[in-house]
C-alpha cells in the first residue's frame, strides 16, 4: 500500500531541473478580461503543463476577490481532466473547514472516479478569505473553532475517503459515492485509487500535523517565504512513516515568472504586487496591466511592501529564474517546486511556463 501511495505522490524531474516541477494556478482575471477568458487560460497552461513534463497541476480556493476565480476548486478541475489525459490534477488547496468533510469527500470521489489515479486532495485550514467572507460560507462568525477543529474534520474526510467508520460511529452507515462502499455492494467493482491527501500551510501547523501523520507535506513559501524552511524542518523533524509515506516529502509554492527580457519581467511582477497591495489594504480588484501600475504613485509604505514582496518571486531571463529557483530549491531542499505565474495577461502566464520548461530542457510535445 505504502508503495502505490507513494508512486502517486512523488514525481519524476525531467531535463536538468532539480526536483519535479509543478503548477499553481490561482485563475487570474486580469483587468478588462473576463472570468471565461482566465478559465480558458488555466485550460491552455494545463496542457502546455501535461506536453512538458510537469508533475501535477493545481488550483487553490479563494473566495471574495475579484482577480481570483478559483472559488470552486472542485468544478475547475472537472473542467481540466476533460482537456488533458495524463497530468495529475488536485486542489492547493481546498480550505476544509468551510466545507463538511463529506461534501468533499463525494467531490473528490467523483473527480476520482472522472480521472482515475490522477487526482490530489490538498487540504488547508484557512479560509482562503476576509473574515466576513468566512462567515458567510460556514454559516457561523466562530472561525476559530473551525481552524482548531481541523485536525478532527481530517480524520472525519478520512474516514468518508476510506469508508471505514468504526462499528458504533453515528456515521457508520453513511457512505462517500463515488466511493469504496460500491465494491461492497452485489456486483461492484471500485477503482483501486483514492485521492492522496496533502496537508498545506504558511506557518508550523499543519507542517506539524502532517509529520505526525505521514502525509505529503505543501508550504505557501510564495506568501509566506519567512516560514519555508522552519516549517520544512519542523515537518522532517515530525514525521512518521505511514502507510502513505516511508519518508518525508514536502513541495514549495513559488512565485515564479520569466520573460523573453528582464525589464518586461519586471514590469509583469509589479503589476501583481500592485494587486497585492490593493488586496492587503481592502481593496481587493482585478489584476490591474502594467502600464497601470507603471503610472501609479506608491506611497513609502506600499513601495516598502511591493519590495519586500517582490523579493520572493522569481523572475527575471528564463536563465536568472532557472538560476533562482535551483538555489531556493537547494536552501530549502524542498522535493517538488511548485510555481505560480502571477500576471495581468493569460498569455504572459502561458510565455513564462514555456521559457521555463525551455530554460530546464523539459520534453517537448513530439
Amino acid at each position: 500500500m505504502a508503495a502505490d501511495a507513494a508512486e502517486e505522490i512523488r514525481g519524476t524531474a525531467h531535463g536538468t531541473a532539480p526536483v519535479p516541477l509543478s503548477v499553481l494556478d490561482l485563475v487570474t482575471v486580469g483587468a478588462g478580461r473576463t472570468a471565461s477568458d482566465a478559465l480558458r487560460t488555466s485550460v491552455d497552461i494545463a496542457r502546455l503543463a501535461e506536453s512538458r513534463g510537469f508533475h501535477r497541476y493545481w488550483v487553490a480556493e479563494h473566495h471574495s476577490m475579484p482577480g481570483v476565480a478559483s472559488s470552486s476548486p472542485a468544478v475547475i478541475l472537472a473542467h481540466l481532466a476533460a482537456h488533458t489525459g495524463r497530468i495529475r490534477l488536485g486542489s492547493g488547496g481546498v480550505m476544509l473547514p468551510n466545507h463538511a468533510p463529506l461534501v468533499i469527500a463525494e467531490q473528490f470521489g467523483t473527480l476520482e472516479a472522472m480521472a482515475p489515479g490522477r487526482i490530489d486532495l490538498g487540504l488547508g485550514r484557512a479560509p482562503g478569505t476576509d473574515g466576513a467572507t468566512a462567515a458567510a460560507l460556514r454559516r457561523s462568525d466562530r472561525l476559530n473553532e473551525g481552524a482548531d477543529d481541523f485536525p478532527q474534520q481530517l480524520a472525519e474526510l478520512t474516514r468518508f475517503l476510506d469508508d471505514d467508520f468504526p462499528d458504533g460511529h453515528p456515521y457508520r452507515r453513511i457512505h462517500a459515492v463515488p466511493g469504496p462502499v460500491q465494491a461492497t455492494s452485489p456486483g461492484g467493482v471500485q477503482s483501486p485509487h483514492r485521492p492522496p491527501i496533502w496537508l498545506l500551510g504558511s506557518s508550523g501547523f499543519s507542517a506539524r500535523l502532517a509529520g505526525v501523520l505521514g502525509l505529503p507535506f505543501a508550504f505557501a513559501h510564495h506568501f509566506s517565504a519567512q516560514n519555508t524552511v522552519p516549517a520544512l524542518d519542523l515537518y522532517r523533524e515530525s514525521f512518521r512513516p505511514s502507510g502513505v509515506l516511508d519518508a518525508p516529502y514536502a513541495l514549495i509554492g513559488v512565485s515564479a515568472l520569466a520573460a523573453d527580457d528582464e525589464k518586461e519581467a519586471r514590469r509583469q511582477v509589479l503589476a501583481a504586487a500592485l494587486n497585492m497591495v490593493r488586496l492587503r489594504t481592502g481593496r481587493p480588484g482585478l489584476v490591474p496591466t502594467p502600464q497601470e501600475a507603471e503610472a501609479y504613485d506608491f506611497s513609502p509604505m506600499e513601495r516598502e511592501f511591493v519590495d519586500s514582496w517582490n523579493a520572493n518571486v522569481v523572475h527575471g531571463t528564463p536563465d536568472e529564474v532557472r538560476a533562482g529557483l535551483d538555489e531556493l530549491q537547494k536552501r530549502t531542499g524542498a522535493d517538488e517546486l511548485m510555481l505560480t505565474a502571477n500576471a495581468h495577461g493569460g498569455d504572459v502566464r502561458l510565455r513564462s511556463y514555456e521559457l521555463i520548461a525551455d530554460a530546464y530542457g523539459l520534453p517537448t510535445p513530439a
